[in-house]
């Protein structure tokens, strides 16, 4: 037998051209491993082409996760193990893989045409450092796998295209997985074409077996068993699916039928989607011909009553505008959701990045604040669109909720909920005899009374123009005065949690951090906590209004580091409402902060 290594944790990358399979393969693996009980975090990284040219760089497709017996919050920094299916994948993906990392190759697209199409001047592979610096398993994966399908009645190119099943057998044989989940998949996915299911099967028995043919010349790895999962019953989830299962969730606690419209953008279409599907709960979704008619039509929808969403991206977010000044005058409650990418302009639209925060604040004419929260994780997305959509409800206002790229795309292990634990959702609607008053106000909240048209005694006008209180158009300059005031006191009177010191509560470093930054932040300041250096970190999730204990955490620290993938945005935030002489840390990459980067900035800050 091979000698077997037991690891806490793995990182594995596939990476291929864009029409590999890769993603479906790295799914396959992260759905395999949970179903075991570790604990995953996973990072699709798609090329922005539809179909880049094959075996050339930009159309790699790379698919990465952390799987493990302790609790993971990110995809790892570099990779245990690169699976690189032609030339190109190797080219872009080879740098990051540490010496004596695990390196398989797809020998058979190692052609010279590929191999000049992803720059190298000769053949990476018989360069003698490769063998030094890295275990390298070459594997003819295209002729094996139509050796292993020349029985089936398929043509030689779709018996080619098995070929992610056989690496991905042979990986499965490397760190001990059962292939018994996939095959489930594989036939159901093709129940009406079972001899695809049948050749995809094939092919990964056959990887599997070629590892066992190896099992006396390299080692296997196992993950060590540490059973701290807490009971329940948990799925594979990502950012966009806890996302749109979150707003269903609303819907039903605060009983306000949803309502979305939207239009298809990188990286927020599959919220449209995956809404649509959910008719039995009365969900209504609609795909409208551009982005300002998406939001006008959500709008239109939260007049009569619907919990109304609308999603997009940053660039939408600009088209949307217009439409979110309206929402803010009328004081109408909308969910607009914004999964940021890399912009400006089309920018990198699949690849991450947090530099729509500003705009999200401000990018409105006039004065006009909203709610703004962000998503920390996969799973916290859930979370997060129940708080935004319990926020725009109670409080009669468009709330701004941000994820990104790299959580909407990424999944983790969600511990499924008992709806009956979560909370019902209030609303203010106006439930008063005789003329109705549309900007009469709730004490408390200062959220205006809502009345649902058709309602006889209710009726009454909306619209862009200023009001007075009863409604009216009203162009006196103490009436706008006033209006904008208590629209502003509303938003900054909204009631959120306190901030949470994860450390020491005063100090030597405080990091902060916000939306997708979360789990690089929060596991470098542990792994430097466990090593003895007194460093803390708050993460924000509500940025619009912050905690009211925010300013007096960040005084009792002598530095406070601001990591961001942006240029700077909240540490700008920072030091204008707090006074504080903040660190600005920015990476502007499309990639997220690693660990090791984030530990070694905090350790020049001692």
């Amino acid at each position: 037998m091979s000698e077997i290594k037991q690891l806490e944790t793995v990182v594995i990358r596939f990476a291929g051209d864009s029409g590999d399979g890769m993603q479906t393969i790295g799914e396959q693996f992260t759905d395999s491993s949970a179903l075991i009980g570790n604990d995953i975090s996973t990072f699709p990284d798609f090329p922005a082409e539809i179909r880049a040219p094959i075996g050339t760089l930009p159309g790699v497709s790379g698919f990465q996760l952390q799987f493990g017996s302790k609790r993971i919050l990110t995809p790892g920094d570099a990779p245990d193990a690169l699976v690189a299916m032609n030339p190109a994948a190797l080219k872009v993906n080879l740098a990051e893989l540490p010496k004596g990392g695990l390196l398989v190759v797809n020998l058979n697209a190692f052609t010279d045409a590929n191999i000049k199409k992803a720059g190298y001047e000769a053949n990476p592979l018989d360069d003698p450092k490769i063998d030094e610096s890295y275990d390298v398993v070459r594997i003819n994966v295209n002729d094996l796998t139509k050796t292993a399908l020349e029985a089936l009645d398929l043509k030689p190119s779709d018996k080619v295209r098995c070929k992610n099943f056989f690496v991905l057998g042979f990986m499965y044989w490397v760190y001990g997985r059962s292939l018994d989940f996939t095959k489930q998949w594989l036939n159901k996915k093709w129940a009406k074409k079972p001899i695809l299911a049948q050749a995809n099967i094939k092919a990964m028995n056959s990887g599997f077996n070629l590892g066992l043919t190896m099992e006396k010349s390299r080692p296997q790895y196992r993950i060590v068993k540490i059973d701290n999962t807490t009971p329940g019953t948990y799925r594979k989830i990502t950012g966009n699916e806890a996302t749109l299962l979150g707003l269903v969730t609303a819907s039903e606690k605060s009983k306000r039928g949803l309502f979305f419209a939207g239009y298809p953008i990188t990286p927020a279409s599959d919220i449209l989607e995956g809404l649509s599907k959910h008719k039995k709960f009365g969900v209504k979704t609609v795909q409208a011909e551009d982005e300002i008619a998406a939001i006008g039509i959500a709008l239109g929808a939260s007049f009569t009553g619907k919990l109304a969403v609308t999603a997009t991206s940053g660039p939408g977010i600009c088209l949307k505008s217009e439409f979110i000044g309206l929402a803010v005058s009328t004081e109408l409650p909308l969910v607009i959701i914004n999964v940021q990418r890399g912009g400006p302009s089309t920018g990198l639209p699949t690849k991450t990045e947090q530099s729509d925060l500003l705009l999200s604040l401000f990018g409105r004419h006039g004065e006009s604040p909203m709610p703004v929260i962000a998503a920390k994780s996969p799973v916290d997305c859930f979370e997060a669109a129940i708080e935004a959509s319990a926020i725009a409800l109670k409080y009669n206002t468009p709330v701004m909720l941000l994820t990104d790229g790299y959580i909407a795309n990424g999944s983790e292990p969600w511990n499924i909920p008992n709806v009956n634990d979560i909370a019902e959702i209030d609303s203010v609607p106006s439930t008063e005899e005789g003329p109705f008053v549309v900007f009469k106000r709730d004490k408390e909240t200062l959220a205006r009374k809502i009345a649902i048209p058709g309602q006889p005694g209710l009726e009454h006008r909306l619209g862009g123009l200023e009001k007075d209180e009863a409604g009216n158009v009203s162009y006196d300059s103490l009436n706008h005065e006033q209006m904008t005031d208590l629209r502003a006191r509303k938003v900054a009177g909204i009631e959120v949690p306190d901030a949470i010191v994860n450390g020491k509560k005063q100090g030597a470093v405080l990091v902060v951090s916000w939306g997708g930054t979360y789990g690089a932040v929060h596991t470098a300041v542990n792994e430097l906590q466990q090593e003895g250096i007194a460093v803390s970190n708050v993460h924000l999730r509500n940025l619009n209004p912050m905690p009211k204990n925010l300013g007096a955490i960040l005084k009792r620290f002598n530095k406070v580091l601001v990591p961001e993938l942006n240029s700077g945005q909240l540490d700008m935030l920072i030091r204008s409402k707090y006074l504080v002489d903040t660190i600005k840390y920015s990476k502007i990459q499309g990639k997220p902060f690693t660990v090791e980067e984030l530990k070694t900035k905090i350790t020049q800050l001692f």
